[in-house]
């Protein structure tokens, strides 16, 4: 079996539960089956998927499956944060005890994070762990959730609280899949592969700033390579820092105290995660131009570029007061400190546990006036 051919490889994640491959390629779907053989899975196979792929993606990743032989059964869930709660983990362990399911079966979580996030914690819990692969279909889940193992549900006092870290077998993303995108889901998936140059890669920061047209259309390989190099990042921090023990895969939630704070004030039905993120990174800049670690002329060319695309820098009309008190509640703090991503220039991050509130609050009044 040949699978995909290996040009489609972004990178390779090294993790105490093993190693696996991050494909990244054009009309590789049709592969997956081939490549879970290749991963060493059998057993049979239970595809829990986000209701707004269904029509595009489940019936490509059912044949593919099954044609390489595993007994596949699709579970259906309905799109959007609200699925990531307790009850509805509840209805997908029943599910999988109804078709017996076993240990050495295997869980495919096709759509975006959110999707990811509650079939991986399912199969991270269900039956103490049965391995999963991560078939992502939207920009963001591809660039950052689908990668590293962390999944996770949301509780009422907070988004991601119960959680474990489970790594994916494999993790396959074809671009032709976000053809089922709107465009509101493209512009939030940017901003989680914008994030990565900022903290870590300044060149791929360049090309988000002066390829915008070619890669909001995805019309050629640019775009291909561009996230296979977002990935590869994701990647290589992930295989630094699995467990986030460290000072290197923390950087990752450069946007995300403030952009977290936002999605729980507004139960999460106001913004999408990487528009919360987006509008996180500003309030982060700000803090940073605040500390004296960046100049204006960077915060400018942040806000620059994730205008160009599409991506909100505000939001008007939330409640300091309550988007201040969120930020508390960051699953990164530790001692009741904030662990805050600061940038110190471009393509370069770090952490500080001493921001004062006063510049926190400062930052989120600049954000929500």
């Amino acid at each position: 079996m040949s699978g995909a051919p290996d040009s489609n490889l972004a990178a390779i994640v090294h993790t105490s539960q093993g190693d696996y491959r991050a494909l990244v390629g054009r009309g590789i779907i049709k592969h997956l089956g081939e490549e879970a053989r290749n991963t060493g899975l059998h057993g049979k196979a239970f595809l829990i998927a986000d209701e707004a792929v269904f029509r595009e993606c489940v019936r490509p990743v059912q044949e593919s499956m099954e044609s390489t032989g595993f007994e596949t059964h699709v579970l259906v869930l309905p799109s959007g944060e609200t699925t990531k709660n307790l009850d509805k983990i509840r209805d997908i362990y029943a599910w999988l005890a109804r078709l017996r399911a076993e240990r050495q079966d295997v869980v495919l979580a096709l759509g975006g994070g959110v999707m990811g996030d509650a079939a991986g914690f399912a199969a991270a819990t269900y039956r103490r762990g049965v391995p999963f692969i991560q078939v992502p279909t939207t920009l963001a889940s591809m660039v950052d959730a689908s990668l590293g193992g962390k999944v996770a549900v949301n509780l009422p006092e907070g988004k991601n609280l119960v959680g474990a870290f489970h790594q994916p077998k494999l993790v396959l993303s074809d671009i032709d899949t976000l053809k089922t995108l709107p465009a509101r889901e493209m512009a939030a998936g940017w901003a989680e592969a914008i994030k990565h140059g900022l903290i870590l890669d300044q060149d791929l920061l360049s090309t988000f700033e002066t390829e915008a047209d070619r890669l909001i259309d995805l019309k050629d390989d640019l775009a291909v390579d561009v996230i296979r190099r977002s990935v590869a990042i994701k990647a290589d921090v992930v295989s630094a820092d699995e467990f986030e023990t460290g000072d290197t895969r923390v950087l990752l939630n450069y946007g995300h105290t403030i952009g977290h704070a936002l999605e729980a004030v507004s139960e999460y039905g106001q913004f999408l995660h990487g528009e919360g993120v987006s509008i996180g990174m500003m309030g982060a800049a700000r803090i940073c131009r605040d500390l004296g670690l960046i100049s204006d002329e960077l915060v400018d060319r942040q806000r620059a570029v994730l205008q160009q695309y599409n991506l909100p820098i505000s939001a008007p009309g939330m409640d300091v007061d309550a988007v201040f008190e969120a930020t508390k509640s960051d699953k990164k703090s530790a001692g009741g400190a904030i662990r805050w991503v600061v940038l110190e220039g471009s393509g370069k991050s770090s952490t500080r546990r001493d921001v004062p509130d006063e510049l926190v609050r400062a930052a989120i009044e600049s954000l929500v006036g």
